[in-house]
């Protein structure tokens, strides 16, 4: 029997039970990528991250991401508890750590106020969004729709933070929608709210998530879609699930974005095989 060391971590909060929980499975060799589909499901959270040493280049790792019905090319919340595990927990002395994934190289940095992880920043492009899909997320009206060129992450924004903190979306229905464009979940934001730059709620049932607490990934769109609004380049966000969870984002250049969050280990184990 083959044992595994497995953490949960909660991403984006200082506090536990809050933010976005990742669980990060430490592998010391491959293993089957249905073993990777099985583990995700038993967990049953939004990712969980599978992580193997690249003994060839020090401190570089690969680095996948499942949620419990598919892989996903993209995860921010799995690639920083992946780190915090590896700095905290392994002892990593160095102060970057290289993840090697099928959206490319993703580079993890420690800082005092959290972990960053540089991502590449998403344009994104005009969609027609179906009076289906509105009726089935609860909008009744909006001020524009872009789509993510790369993610494929719609976002929608509307008026003001009681539309998005109000909606109660009808997931079934979301799932049952067909789109002649491929769409890889929607977040629905606005900037007209007190204590951010902007707030946002993520839904995603397609991938057997309906709701996401806090997501990494749509926020490579949103803060390229809010820096043309605003023109500024660096953002405090907040994903207004029910655990809720702060970004802290800073865009570097053209094409690419640090996305700072805090993290913290909730529980670890064994899990066989």
């Amino acid at each position: 029997m083959k044992t595994l060391k497995i953490y949960q971590i909660d991403v984006f909060t200082d506090e536990p039970f809050k933010g976005n929980p990742a669980a990060v499975c430490i592998l010391e060799e491959e293993i089957s990528e249905n073993h990777m589909k099985l583990i995700a499901a038993e967990m049953n959270l939004s990712e969980t991250a599978f992580v193997l040493p690249m003994n060839e280049e020090s401190d570089t790792y690969s680095l996948r991401w499942f949620t419990p019905e598919v892989e996903v090319p993209l995860c921010g919340h799995g690639t920083i508890g992946t780190a915090k595990v590896l700095f905290d927990i392994f002892k990593i002395e160095s102060e970057e750590i290289i993840f090697k994934t099928k959206s490319g190289r993703l580079t993890a940095q420690r800082y005092e106020d959290g972990i960053g992880i540089d991502m590449a920043l998403d344009e994104y492009e005009d969609i027609n969004i179906t009076d289906d899909l509105l009726a089935a997320i609860g909008i009744d009206k909006y001020i524009d729709a872009k789509v993510g060129k790369t993610t494929r992450k719609v976002i929608i924004r509307v008026d003001n933070e009681e539309q998005i903190l109000d909606l109660n979306p009808d997931f079934s229905q979301m799932k049952s929608l067909e789109f002649t464009e491929d769409i890889k979940g929607v977040a629905i934001t606005t900037n007209n709210t007190n204590k951010y730059d902007f707030l946002s709620r993520y839904f995603n049932p397609w991938a057997g998530i309906n709701e996401d607490p806090v997501t990494g990934s749509v926020h490579t769109v949103l803060a390229k879609y809010w820096a043309d609004i605003l023109n500024k380049n660096e953002f405090i966000a907040y994903q207004a699930s029910n655990r809720g969870g702060k970004l802290n984002l800073k865009i570097k250049d053209e094409e690419r974005l640090e996305v700072i969050g805090e993290a913290l280990v909730v529980l670890k184990g064994d899990i066989y095989l």
